[in-house]
């Protein structure tokens, strides 16, 4: 790893180092599969490693648990990628996001174990805990990649972006991925955290939700 150097040190434990190769990417990101604990994100040279605090991944695995609660109940297919690495050499570009899902698109990679970026579609929507802001610019990562939809939350609020025909992504009030999921109802949600359990969370949330439905 000659000619890299270390930029910064934050409280949820980042650390961005510079000069970096793809083959070095590469190599890392086949080494750490499976370990946990540590996610990358490259960025053209630029590679940041972050290690997620206890907040980060309670917070992440909470709106992972409320899409996968609602879309059981409101019978819409899915399938999620977790923390999938979608990287493409050719955009000189990499990232693991904390939680991610097809929707509309779930038929096109239905039943396959292996993904190719350059012939499967990205995530339809992908989840982002941002405690402490990254130093690289990851929605340029999820932009390249085509992914539509982000859900970013930075340990109180969160917010939902779309991708819009100029690249960039805008916040919305309403998802394109999950019409029927009001985003303030994942934030109503997420701030009874410190209040209840998780499982009398996660049921209050799930009876707000039948309750909006027609014919529930």
């Amino acid at each position: 790893m000659r000619g890299m150097v270390v930029s910064s040190l934050t409280s949820e434990q980042r650390v961005v180092l510079h000069g970096v190769s793809w083959e070095t990417y590469e190599r890392l990101t086949d080494e750490l599969e499976g370990r946990g604990g540590v996610r990358l994100t490259y960025v053209r040279g630029s590679l940041e490693l972050m290690s997620p605090s206890y907040a980060h991944d309670k917070i992440k695995r909470l709106i992972g648990r409320l899409i996968e609660s609602y879309t059981l109940e409101a019978g819409i297919p899915i399938a999620s990628g977790g923390s999938t690495t979608f990287k493409r050499r050719d955009l000189d570009r990499g990232l693991e996001p904390d939680e991610c899902y097809w929707v509309q698109r779930e038929p096109a990679i239905r039943g396959k174990s292996e993904l190719d970026l350059l012939v499967d579609p990205p995530p339809d929507l992908a989840v982002e805990v941002e405690i402490s802001r990254s130093a690289l610019n990851e929605l340029s990562v999820y932009a390249a990649l085509g992914v539509p939809e982000v859900w970013r939350h930075d340990g109180e609020r969160l917010e939902v972006l779309l991708l819009g025909t100029s690249g960039e992504y805008a916040p919305t009030a309403r998802s394109a991925a999950l019409p029927g999921l009001p985003p303030d109802e994942v934030t109503r949600a997420l701030a009874r955290h410190e209040e209840v359990d998780e499982t009398t969370l996660v049921r209050e949330f799930v009876a707000r939700a039948r309750a909006a439905w027609p014919g529930a």
